[in-house]
């Protein structure tokens, strides 16, 4: 009887325990560095979601600068981290690949260097920066991402080389009025990831995309109604070269700067000029000259381009649409 009452009482507890939880709800949870929210610091935020969401959750973030090194784990879906202006709630850490990792004595790495790392599915981030300023001393990564069905709204994206990593296959984001920079591959992996009418700034001359798309993959990055711009020195820049074989990127519709080369891709090593997946179709700017491009490349026609859509591209195992 003893042992009973106490397996009451333990339940009984743990019920009041999760009815207790305040953040176990679709309400706003708000951050801001100054303590007015109901937390200081992102991560607190994101400690208290509970696991597998069946609701929308929005994390408000209050303009300020948030030097986090941040994880959403697997285990986190249906997050919103919204921001307060794009331009002034910035994430930011300084990790390169080059730092030695305390626990042993080793150089980092690339893909330790992540200040935002979304491993969950569903997540949406809108009108936040995501910075990694870190000196030119190694790669360093700004975003890196492994969840499914991701969605970037009017974020920006700043750093050098390997700004953002797409570190999945078969994975689908969505990036739309979106800023990025960086300097050599900043746009790299490979997942499917669409950029409708991002703005993407190189700050040096050298490769804009390095997809790794996989072979039984149809599609890999397709930059749609895009602006290509440059820092003034900048005059030499490549629309992309394939880090694996089957490299797929597409740009159509969109601006590219006098900074793009005439060939405009580079094949990264000499056997991808047969497997590598290289697109244009309907660009305009003076950085678009299709008579002087490389041979390996493809200029598509319109029938091709029209069957090129978010709603075709995003389905695979299972149908996602990020338009409705």
């Amino acid at each position: 009887m003893k042992k009973l009452l106490l397996l009451m009482a333990v339940l009984a507890l743990t019920i009041s325990t999760s009815a207790a939880d305040k953040y176990d709800n679709p309400d706003t949870i708000v951050v801001a560095r100054d303590g007015t929210g109901d937390f200081c610091t992102i991560d607190e935020a994101i400690e208290v979601c509970r696991a597998f969401m069946d609701y929308h959750k929005v994390i408000f973030v209050r303009n300020g600068v948030y030097k986090e090194k941040l994880i959403i784990p697997q285990w986190l879906q249906n997050i919103e981290i919204c921001g307060e202006n794009a331009d002034k709630t910035i994430i930011t850490h300084d990790d390169h690949a080059n730092i030695n990792r305390v626990e042993t004595g080793k150089p980092m790495g690339t893909f330790r260097t992540y200040t935002l790392k979304i491993e969950g599915n569903a997540i949406t981030l809108k009108n936040i920066t995501i910075e990694n300023c870190s000196a030119r001393l190694g790669q360093a990564v700004a975003l890196h991402t492994e969840g499914d069905r991701l969605l970037f709204i009017n974020c920006r994206f700043i750093g050098h080389q390997d700004t953002v990593y797409t570190g999945m296959a078969n994975t689908r984001l969505y990036f739309k009025d979106c800023y990025i920079c960086g300097t050599t591959d900043f746009i790299f992996g490979p997942s499917i990831a669409w950029f409708e009418n991002c703005t993407i700034e190189s700050l040096i001359n050298s490769y804009i995309t390095a997809a790794s798309t996989p072979q039984d993959q149809p599609y890999g990055y397709i930059f749609n109604h895009c602006r290509l711009i440059a820092k003034p020195e900048v005059t030499q820049v490549y629309l992309g070269r394939p880090w694996r074989d089957y490299g797929y990127t597409l740009f159509m519709n969109s601006e590219l700067g006098g900074h793009i080369r005439p060939e405009g891709w580079h094949n990264w090593e000499k056997h991808r000029e047969q497997t590598a997946r290289y697109q244009e179709y309907n660009n305009h700017g003076e950085g678009v000259q299709t008579k002087r491009r490389v041979g390996w490349s493809r200029q598509l026609t319109k029938k091709e381009a029209a069957m090129i859509t978010p709603e075709t591209v995003f389905t695979t195992e299972s149908k996602w649409n990020p338009l409705q």
